[in-house]
């Protein structure tokens, strides 16, 4: 009785599993509630709702309803629903009709659809969409009496 264990042998001819090392979807589904950090290879799409920074390799897709009370890191952001936040995003963010971002935006590219709301700073450029480094040297320093 193996209901989680892989198959190593079989029709497939390759001997492992189909989909090893492609990074996936996933879904925080409407009602849902996360707390915390969420860090994915793939695309996170949220329905629900997250308290938390969202970092996803590929995407983060806040759907219509979704809410994120946080900073979304990712290659490429769509939001539809609300982030209370910053979008860092390294190529794009696409601003739905029904999204209202409270926080800064930094991409190369923007699209907004008429009706989505920024109210924070938008950023723009090369270097626009990554986070900056925090550096314990300098918060260690300001700490350190003079």
């Amino acid at each position: 009785m193996a209901v989680f264990s892989e198959k190593t042998s079989g029709s497939g001819g390759s001997g492992g599993t189909a989909r090893e090392g492609v990074p996936g979807l996933s879904i925080i589904g409407a009602g849902m509630r996360v707390i915390g950090d969420i860090s994915a290879d793939g695309v996170v799409k949220i329905e629900g709702s997250v308290s938390g920074t969202v970092r996803a390799a590929k995407q983060v897709l806040v759907a219509r309803g979704g809410e994120v009370e946080g900073d979304v890191v990712s290659r490429e952001a769509i939001i539809g629903g609300d982030v209370r936040g910053a979008i860092y995003a390294e190529e794009r963010v696409e601003l739905q009709a029904t999204s209202v971002v409270h926080g800064d935006v930094h991409t190369k590219r923007l699209l907004i659809q008429e009706g989505g709301e920024i109210n924070g700073v938008l950023r723009m450029g090369e270097d626009a969409g990554h986070p900056p480094q925090t550096t314990t040297r300098k918060a260690a320093s300001a700490l350190t009496p003079a």
